[in-house]
């Protein structure tokens, strides 16, 4: 079983983050499927990025129904400007996301795929990421089956902006990255920056 995993973007009006942050260690620290709590720092302004296991789909979209049908998901309505929540599956040679600390600069690339871009990507990805965990390691891959699909995101950690420079240069140098033949797959580009919140598992 290839590991599922519940995403939600929050919105959130300029400069109240950190009042929603507060307001959300309260409604996700006994959340025993939680795994990320992030705030953009770079790219997409304003945004929260919650990511969660998902072992039991049915009881997701229920809880999902719920935040639909509340007046303030997450207790945060009162910060919020919009909201999506999908369901994205990893790629299936991967192991799944652990709550540690990695980070804390959280490189979030995402992408629209090409009609058929899917497979290919995947192939090319299984033989090429090896190669690239030995200069640093990837968080996750994963495509989801919601919302606007073909989409694939992948998620690297970084000590600083200065190592992900370095790191990301050296994989091209070294030809292990990008995938060969990856980007021909590729629509539509982008990338944020990510801090974990206090209170994320993965930090």
């Amino acid at each position: 079983m290839q590991n599922l995993y519940d995403v939600t973007i929050l919105t959130v009006r300029p400069a109240t983050h950190p009042k929603a942050l507060s307001v959300l260690e309260r409604a996700l620290v006994k959340d025993p499927g939680l795994l990320a709590c992030w705030y953009s720092e770079i790219g997409a302004l304003n945004q929260i990025l919650i990511i969660r296991s998902m072992t039991d789909p049915k009881a997701a979209l229920e809880a999902r129904m719920g935040m639909l049908t509340s007046k303030s998901p997450f207790g945060v309505g009162e910060f919020l400007t919009g909201m999506t929540m999908d369901t994205f599956i990893a790629f299936d040679f991967l192991q799944p996301m652990q709550p540690g600390t990695y980070g804390p600069f959280y490189e979030v690339r995402s992408y629209v795929l090409k009609t058929g871009g899917l497979e290919p990507t995947i192939e090319l990805w299984r033989k090429a990421v090896p190669a690239r965990n030995k200069i640093s390691p990837l968080l996750t891959a994963m495509s989801s089956v919601s919302g606007t699909v073909t989409r694939f995101t992948h998620i690297w950690p970084y000590k600083s902006l200065e190592e992900r420079g370095r790191l990301r240069a050296k994989a091209m140098e070294e030809g292990v990255w990008p995938p060969l033949g990856g980007p021909d797959q590729l629509a539509v580009q982008q990338t944020d920056i990510y801090l974990p919140a206090s209170f994320s598992p993965i930090r």
